[in-house]
């Protein structure tokens, strides 16, 4: 089945090694290319107000707790938005869907751009920060529409780098602020410099990106994945990882402000290093996922996440600047290599669960395919509210204490519970089970191999 006004690609068989030799590779590249520019962009208008309220000063009206609801209201609708985002990318095709999401973050651009000035109502930035919440969409129908596209054995490395490139929007826009903004450009000027982005990310994807036909909507695979404990477990530790990631990127520059007075030029020199290198690390998370496997990485990734938040408990009570800047750069470093890892582990784990339930070959592809696809927006958008958790336990710790250590403390317990969880589901090896009344020992049921994933 095609459909009218796009690039489909009838036959994709990315497993079939001569195939991916000779044609394969290629358009998959070019497609993950386009695809990261698009979701970079749509990051950059994600994450924009974590910006754009470090320069809302006392002539706007808004206290630190109206700028922390303010961001977790856009971390809320981005996580939402990617359900359907994800099953977009069936109904319309990838490269369709891809040039539609990108021309609609010209509504929360131009939406702010209007809206930014001193006399504005609180109301108003609220519904202009849900608008904005869009770009956190492009996220999930980007990873559905790439997974799509690579072989299972390169799955780490392309996923992590679409990510990761998605990710590094975060930095940018902060990166483009302080320029603009510092160089006393108005919040106005950066708005206007990601109009003609948006056109430019919209245009070429239409040019250069293809549509998979093999891709059909299926809305029993989005039930199957609701129904797959696997998919729940895994966006829990989404939560972990990305959640971290997202949330701190919305929230340290107000972090700094508000516990150690920082002005919002001297927040914003700090902001944007530590998701600018946990972007860039991403990728290898993934490549280190495809070699040591997942779960493993996953794991031993908690535990770091877990050491540095205590560190951060201490250098919060101790009102230690530097060693507080220090080691939360060190955490989004840690974040951004967990997005890479548990990414890379929902593929494996549903190619595992179709080798346990007796398929083989390409109907076990097919399968795992069916359901990772399907998962990867619901684990996206779960993961994603892991960020509004943050952004609103900040926000209740500040107006409890004045200080963010009530935060970090929740946070190290949750790193303690997902290290639990990794390891009791897919690397601990459970034994045989043996029928109760039988003299003899039956032959033990294969266990699913979840360490490799």
């Amino acid at each position: 089945m095609t459909f009218p006004g796009g690039r489909w690609i009838e036959y994709w068989d990315p497993e079939n090694e001569t195939f991916w030799k000779e044609t394969g590779e290629r358009t998959a590249r070019r497609n993950l290319f386009f695809s990261v520019l698009s979701e970079h962009i749509g990051f950059s208008v994600w994450t924009l107000w974590s910006v754009l309220v470090l320069f809302m000063g006392p002539e706007y009206g808004l206290s630190p707790a109206d700028k922390f609801l303010l961001t977790s209201v856009v971390t809320l609708v981005g996580a939402v938005v990617r359900v359907p985002y994800t099953f977009a990318v069936a109904v319309f095709g990838g490269r369709n869907w891809t040039v539609v999401s990108a021309g609609l973050l010209l509504v929360p651009t131009v939406a702010a751009f209007a809206v930014m000035e001193p006399g504005t109502s609180f109301s108003t930035f609220l519904l202009v920060g849900l608008l904005a919440g869009i770009g956190g969409g492009n996220f999930a129908s980007s990873m559905t529409n790439i997974n799509a596209f690579f072989p299972l054995r390169s799955k780490g490395w392309a996923l992590g780098l679409n990510a990761g490139g998605g990710n590094i929007g975060v930095p940018v826009i902060q990166l483009a602020a302080l320029a603009i903004i510092g160089a006393s450009g108005g919040p106005r000027v950066l708005l206007g410099v990601y109009i003609p982005l948006i056109l430019v990310a919209a245009v070429l994807a239409a040019c250069f990106m293809d549509n998979l036909a093999s891709v059909k909507n299926d809305t029993g695979a989005a039930k199957d994945a609701a129904r797959e404990a696997h998919t729940w477990i895994m966006a829990l530790l989404y939560i972990g990882t990305f959640g971290s990631f997202i949330g701190y990127s919305f929230a340290f520059g107000q972090v700094l402000q508000t516990q150690f007075g920082r002005t919002p030029l001297q927040a914003a020199y700090l902001t944007f290093v530590g998701p600018l290198l946990g972007s860039l690390i991403r990728p290898l998370g993934g490549r280190l996922a495809d070699r040591y496997g997942g779960a493993r990485i996953t794991l031993w990734n908690f535990v770091a996440m877990a050491a540095a938040t205590a560190v951060l408990v201490a250098a919060s009570m101790a009102k230690s600047l530097g060693l507080f800047t220090a080691v939360f750069v060190v955490l989004f470093v840690l974040s951004g290599l967990g997005n890479g890892s548990t990414f890379k582990m929902i593929p494996g784990i549903f190619q595992n669960k179709a080798l346990g339930r007796g398929l083989t070959g390409e109907a076990a592809v097919a399968y795992g395919r069916r359901l990772s696809g399907a998962s990867m927006g619901l684990i996206g958008a779960v993961g994603a509210l892991g960020g509004v958790a943050i952004n609103l336990a900040f926000r209740q710790s500040f107006l409890s204490s004045g200080s963010g250590t009530g935060a970090f403390v929740a946070f190290l317990a949750f790193y303690a519970v997902c290290f639990a969880v990794t390891w009791a589901v897919y690397l601990r090896r459970p034994a045989p089970r043996v029928p109760e009344g039988t003299a003899e020992q039956a032959e033990p049921k294969p266990q699913l191999n979840y360490a490799e994933v």
